[in-house]
């Protein structure tokens, strides 16, 4: 059972980058877990949709506004991820929207049963190579989600 975890963001835009640092996280730290991908996705393109359509597993990890403190971390799994996806769309620096690329895998009848977001609330959105201290803090809090889900998932 294929499981993707997706880190999105842009690295030059301090806490942006949550999910991409996240990633490196996970390769530094967890590099092990079976049948796991780890792909930055940057600022997302349409090249993406092929991987999200191949993936039994979705996990993507993204800096996300959570209306809460700098670092809360929050998981939303299933039909929760598509939910506050539509009801949350943000001006972004992305080329293309997640929901646009779980849109594209819906139609063609290929999105991931099983799929979560993983939301690092950001402080700062500005130039900078490294997160606020508070989401540099909650990156490990918001990897050990991502192994829970993928163990779960995988038994």
């Amino acid at each position: 059972m294929r499981t993707v975890v997706l880190g999105i963001g842009n690295t030059l835009l301090s806490d942006e980058g949550a999910g991409v640092h996240a990633i490196n996280y996970l390769q530094q730290h967890h590099a092990n877990l079976p049948e796991t991908d780890y792909i930055d996705g940057g600022t997302l393109s349409f090249t993406l949709a092929g991987l999200i359509e191949e993936a039994q597993n979705l996990i993507v990890i993204d800096a996300t506004q959570l209306h809460a403190p700098a670092g809360t971390v929050r998981t939303f799994v299933g039909s929760e991820m598509d939910q506050f996806l539509s009801h949350n769309r943000k001006s972004s620096v992305h080329e293309v929207s997640l929901m646009d690329l779980l849109s594209i895998a819906a139609l063609s009848e290929h999105l991931p049963a099983r799929r979560a977001l993983i939301g690092i609330q950001p402080r700062t959105i500005d130039w900078g190579d490294v997160p606020c201290a508070d989401v540099q803090a909650a990156i490990p809090t918001a990897c050990a989600r991502v192994v829970a889900l993928i163990e779960a998932w995988q038994q």
